[in-house]
């Protein structure tokens, strides 16, 4: 097989298998357990980050007035339809990276990022513009999986993420999320590190809001 057919295939793969895999993945009860837990305090008018196909729009509380998603995947932007429908908030829905958020600065009340700071090619960029079209006193919710603190894990995670990359479209194991987000310049307000369930080096999860 020649290399253009090994790039097309994985380009099909990446554009419309994978994502149709993660919206069933996503949709696990155990995760929602852990996004409703980040997602609690969260009003006004929201950023999501990485919006997938939707599995955070039914723990949203009242408190949030509208939801502008980004996400490049336009076959998640398919599967998100029927959740969007039902939210009781507006969603505003736009196909493009996080790298590239092309509003205001200084407009959400909230940015939110769940399972994502870990897929984003240039993450030190995506948290840049996190940064900026925040207000300021805004806030950065967000519930990701990275690096462990355990030497062991890391080692493993470190072996696996060559093949973690493949298969999940660029997902790192071994991403410190704490030290990115610090380095863009937040305070952590609060932060939770702790294993939830499912193979450690894959279940090191980091849940917290910053400023």
């Amino acid at each position: 097989m020649s290399l253009d057919a090994k790039l097309s295939r994985m380009s099909f793969y990446e554009d419309h298998i994978l994502p149709r895999i993660l919206n069933f993945v996503m949709g696990f009860k155990v995760i929602g357990v852990e996004r409703q837990k980040c997602l609690t305090e969260v009003s006004g008018d929201i950023l999501e980050v990485g919006f997938g196909s939707g599995h955070n729009l039914p723990y949203y509380t009242n408190q949030v007035k509208k939801v502008t998603a980004i996400d490049p995947s336009i076959v998640s932007a398919k599967l998100a339809q029927t959740r969007i429908q039902r939210a009781g908030f507006p969603v505003e829905y736009l196909t493009m990276k996080g790298e590239e958020i092309p509003t205001d600065s200084g407009r959400f009340d909230s940015v939110v990022s769940t399972f994502t700071l870990c897929t984003i090619p240039d993450v030190d960029a995506a948290l840049g513009q996190i940064r900026r079209v925040l207000k300021p006193n805004g806030r950065f919710f967000f519930l990701e999986h990275g690096r462990s603190d355990d030497p062991r894990i890391q080692r493993r995670q470190d072996r696996w993420n060559a093949t973690q990359m493949f298969l999940c479209g660029g997902c790192h194991l071994n991403r410190n999320i704490e030290g990115i987000i610090r380095k863009a310049g937040f305070e952590m307000q609060s932060l939770e590190k702790y294993y939830g369930k499912g193979p450690r080096i894959s279940a090191c999860l980091y849940r917290g809001i910053a400023r």
